[in-house]
């Protein structure tokens, strides 16, 4: 028969196991900054050539640049770039990287453009950082620092998901830049009541629920399929290239920390930027399109939103789910040159 001093020493221990777990998995995580190799020189100056892995280098070809920029101590960001010409600036969202425009691209090859494809902090092959220090208002000055170190006169924008508020925040930066933009499934606008975006962003925002749930439990990256259209446009090739260099890194706390950033009211602290960002971007008068994916499960019902924002824009409306740039990259692609060659003729 068991004691019952060795049933408290079990309970005990099983305690003591259980703070060590709630401490490990709620711990913020370090700095942790890439090192390039090399130089990579560029009109606007030179940047620290990044050597990409093999998993990563065989999805794209031979003739993009790969750097980083550094926008503060310790912190850069990695970017993707491919072509010349007029430049167009394309950014990504949570969990993946600037590798979510590799398809985009691949469509657009044979035409007169650069392609300007930066990951977020804390995402693929960019620093990691603690978590409280990802705030939307950081992202912005980040990515904004980007912009003003490559030294552009203006561009054309393509966002989705963290990549809307980001891009456009990053671009309220740096007056005078946007003079075109193809807007994919985001939000723009600042919360007007107490509501959260889904089910799993509120369990997300539960501290500890979240990190076992998306952390241990469960890999939001083996999730993604689940957020297509069709589920198959997210291969196990894909999954690794988004996933591997948040595992790597050591510190695993963005895609996390990202989800906590959406607003779920007005009093959360992205709100105050997203009303600056929804400010500026309904001030635009600028050549604009919207292509959606109708079979994303959290922002599908955003459209209606993003039509009221951008009343002139032509909207395409596709199959597509959340991460439509692995689903209907011809559809971007077509939506990119239609808007590059409007605003190349407003130039002229």
């Amino acid at each position: 028969m068991i004691g019952a001093n060795f049933v408290k020493s079990l309970l005990g221990a099983l305690m003591v196991a259980g703070l060590l777990g709630v401490f490990v998995i709620t711990r913020e995580g370090v700095l942790v900054t890439p090192e390039g190799q090399g130089r990579v020189k560029l009109d606007s100056g030179v940047f620290e050539a990044f050597a990409l892995p093999d998993y990563a280098a065989r999805l794209i070809t031979r003739d993009y640049k790969s750097y980083l920029v550094e926008v503060e101590p310790g912190i850069k960001i990695h970017v993707l770039e491919v072509g010349s010409g007029y430049p167009v600036y394309l950014q990504h969202g949570n969990p993946t990287s600037g590798f979510l425009y590799r398809k985009i691209a691949a469509k657009l090859k044979d035409e007169s453009i650069r392609l300007i494809m930066p990951t977020m902090v804390g995402l693929g092959f960019s620093s990691k950082i603690p978590s409280q220090q990802h705030t939307l208002d950081n992202h912005m000055r980040w990515m904004g620092s980007v912009l003003a170190q490559l030294q552009l006169e203006s561009l054309v924008y393509v966002g989705q998901d963290w990549g809307g508020p980001v891009g456009m925040g990053a671009l309220t930066l740096n007056p005078g830049l946007l003079k075109g933009a193809v807007i994919l499934n985001t939000g723009l606008s600042a919360p007007q009541e107490a509501a959260n975006l889904s089910v799993p962003h509120a369990l997300a925002k539960t501290p500890i629920l979240g990190e076992l749930l998306l952390e241990v439990l469960v890999s939001m990256f083996d999730r993604l399929p689940n957020m297509q259209g069709e589920p198959s446009s997210m291969p196990p090739e894909v999954l690794k290239l988004y996933e591997q260099p948040v595992i790597d890194s050591g510190n695993r706390k963005a895609p996390l920390t990202l989800m906590r950033m959406v607003t779920d009211g007005p009093d959360h602290p992205s709100a105050a930027p997203m009303r600056i960002i929804e400010d500026y971007v309904t001030s635009l008068d600028i050549p604009t399109e919207i292509v959606w994916g109708m079979n994303d499960p959290i922002l599908a019902k955003a459209l209606p939103t993003m039509r009221a924002i951008f009343p002139e824009a032509s909207v395409i409306e596709t199959s597509a789910g959340h991460f439509l740039q692995e689903e209907v990259p011809g559809e971007i692609a077509q939506a990119v040159m239609r808007v590059v060659n409007e605003v190349k003729g407003l130039q002229e």
